[in-house]
């Protein structure tokens, strides 16, 4: 008599799998909520349009260079090692804030824990596609992208509840803020492993063998074996989902577009726009921009159903026409604030949608080994030239300024069709293993 066919075993959510959620998703928070707070930290001290620019700049100038370091890190160091320097920064730095009465101490310490804000969220993008259950791999990285927006509601709501106190009382108020979520955070990292998937790549098997043992148990781990090698055979299968072979070009093309629409085109509509043309209304379009993108980001839920490839083009194809749409009624809301908010509210749904998708994309469909340096190339190159575009623009009047956004929009619907067209799926369900091209299809 031929036996029974072995069960099939099904991986399921653990309490290791809850601590890493939360961590990442804390890192992500508190990532938005110090890059937004250059902007905040225009009104703290009197300063000249130049100085303000500089202000400005210093988020992504000092996000890059943590970037650029923790990046490569996090690949020869591994993950875990990354999350404490960052962490240890985020400390230093919140402390050093509340004592940045001056013009030089808000740039020095802002440079600390932009550098540390730069060198997690990269980690974090990186690790998440490694460490999650695979049926929620998507799911979880939008979610947890979207505590980004989270963060900028918390900071909006901190300098708006404290913009009419003394400028001394707003920055203890945003320092002891971020402490406060940085304890959490710490608390929760001892409760989580290095990434495994690192561990085998790198040869420290017995190593990676133990954190298994401590944090999953053997059996549970094997589950999510199965489960993501079944999700590979069912895309090496399938014509509609079969994972072609795409070369580095395509890959890097498509991030660096989308990536750097993403960033100077969210960027310079939320951070940009309120100390140049509206400085009453600053945090508040902050607050709603922000807001916004948490609220509509829950559509992140389904992100294991639906295909990335569609997210993406419908993200960059609505920023893109709602921008046009922005520019073309200047006249109309300039004088009608209603309208304004209006015309944000839905710019800044479209531009979540790209968002959230394109940072689950530039983290996934690289190698294990090179996952931290690649993802931290595209970041350093996309957000540089976001800099570049701060200098740009600081000159333009209102209507030169919404159409170079929208050009910005365009260059980012470029890359998001290039990917339609030529690249594969990494969503409905698609493996790692499928997204990073990590195995022969």
């Amino acid at each position: 008599m031929s036996s029974a066919p072995q069960a099939v075993r099904e991986e399921h959510w653990t309490r290791t799998d809850s601590w890493l959620f939360w961590s990442f998703g804390l890192g992500m928070l508190l990532e938005n909520y110090i890059f937004s707070l250059s902007s905040v930290a225009t009104q703290w001290v009197p300063m000249p349009k130049s100085l303000q620019s500089l202000l400005l700049a210093w988020s992504p100038i000092w996000l890059i260079i943590g970037i650029a370091v923790a990046g490569p890190l996090a690949d020869r160091v591994g993950r875990k090692n990354t999350f404490y320097t960052t962490m240890a920064l985020y400390g230093l730095g919140a402390i050093g804030l509340v004592f940045s009465n001056q013009y030089a101490l808000i740039l020095l310490f802002l440079a600390m824990l932009l550098f540390a804000a730069g060198g997690e969220m990269n980690t974090i993008m990186a690790v998440s596609h490694e460490m999650m259950p695979h049926k929620h791999r998507g799911k979880t990285m939008m979610l947890e992208l979207n505590f980004i927006n989270l963060g900028g509601v918390i900071l909006g709501l901190v300098a708006l509840s404290t913009a009419y106190q003394h400028v001394a009382f707003q920055r203890a108020m945003i320092a002891l803020t971020l402490l406060v979520v940085l304890v959490i955070l710490f608390f929760a990292r001892r409760h989580t492993p290095e990434s495994i998937r690192w561990l085998e790549r790198t040869g420290q098997h017995d190593r990676a063998r133990a954190e298994i043992e401590k944090f999953y148990g053997w059996e549970e781990y094997q589950a999510r074996q199965e489960a993501a090698r079944r999700a590979t055979e069912a895309a090496q299968a399938s014509d509609a989902t079969r994972a072609k072979r795409v070369g580095l070009g395509l890959k890097l093309f498509t991030t660096l577009t989308i990536s750097f629409a993403g960033s100077a085109g969210f960027g310079l509509m939320t951070y940009v726009l309120g100390p140049h043309f509206f400085p009453k209304l600053n945090a508040a379009i902050i607050l709603v921009a922000t807001g916004t993108g948490f609220v509509s980001g829950f559509f992140g839920l389904w992100a294991d159903r639906w295909s990335r490839k569609w997210l993406l083009f419908i993200g960059y194809l609505g920023s893109f026409l709602m921008t046009l749409v922005i520019w073309a009624t200047i006249p109309t809301w300039s004088k009608s604030l209603a309208l304004f908010w209006l015309l944000l509210i839905v710019l800044n749904v479209f531009v979540n949608i790209g968002y959230l998708t394109e940072d689950t994309l530039k983290g996934e469909v690289w190698p294990t080994k090179r996952r931290g340096t690649y993802t931290a190339l595209v970041r350093f190159v996309s957000i540089g030239l976001y800099i570049a575009t701060i200098y740009i623009t600081q000159n333009f009047g209102i209507t030169a300024y919404t159409m170079f956004n929208a050009l910005v929009w365009a260059i980012g619907l470029a890359g998001a069709i290039a990917w339609f067209i030529g690249g594969y799926e990494t969503g409905k369900g698609a493996s790692l293993d499928v997204a990073s091209g990590e195995i022969d299809t």
